[in-house]
């Protein structure tokens, strides 16, 4: 749930992203962070686990106007993928108001995809929220492996897959190179604002 500071005029939200280990979340953020250096205020914190991390800026979007006349301010978070780490991620997600559902386009990691979707609901499910109803894009990532003969998923399969009961808006990825990175996080932050803005309609 967002936070607002009225003596800083600013209303801080948080986005999450979550997937299976190795997907590109990580990926993502730094892309963000190293693209979008003017949007983003402070370091970047990266908290290490073995094998994963778990990282957290703010970020200041630009030109999405104010809500009830306050800035608003973004925390973008990853969670880490592996399975042991799941009170983290479980963590991680408390008071999220939007999230990334980053999934790994390589065949071999189609049962990981499935099984990191199910765990966020799960997760969203024991703080009271509801998958179908939380602000949500998937990102397809990695389709830039292709060029390189590895075989992937088609963009179809990873439909069925995963966006087939939850309707929620969709990319293509390769976040090494940046594809669709920017695309992923504006469609985020517009559903979440959105989303932030009926909240506030009903809090009236």
């Amino acid at each position: 749930m967002a936070i607002f500071n009225l003596q800083k005029r600013e209303i801080e939200c948080k986005i999450v992203y979550y997937g299976p280990g190795r997907c590109g979340k990580t990926t993502n953020l730094d892309y963000i962070y190293n693209k979008f250096k003017k949007q983003v205020q402070g370091e970047m914190v990266s908290i290490n686990t073995e094998g994963d991390r778990t990282l957290f800026f703010d970020f200041l979007p630009i030109g999405i106007g104010k809500i009830k006349g306050c800035e608003v301010k973004v925390q973008l978070f990853t969670v880490p993928g592996q399975v042991q780490y799941s009170s983290t991620r479980k963590l991680v997600l408390k008071g999220v108001d939007g999230v990334v559902f980053v999934a790994d386009s390589l065949e071999v990691r189609r049962e990981k995809n499935l099984l990191s979707l199910k765990d966020l609901q799960q997760n969203l499910k024991e703080y009271g929220l509801s998958i179908s109803k939380i602000p949500l894009v998937l990102q397809y990532n990695k389709r830039d492996l292709a060029d390189e003969g590895l075989p992937i998923m088609s963009i179809e399969q990873m439909e069925k897959d995963l966006n087939r009961q939850l309707k929620v808006p969709s990319f293509p990825g390769a976040a090494i190179k940046g594809d669709g990175v920017g695309k992923t996080l504006q469609e985020c932050l517009k559903l979440t604002l959105i989303n932030l803005q009926k909240e506030l309609k009903w809090a009236d």
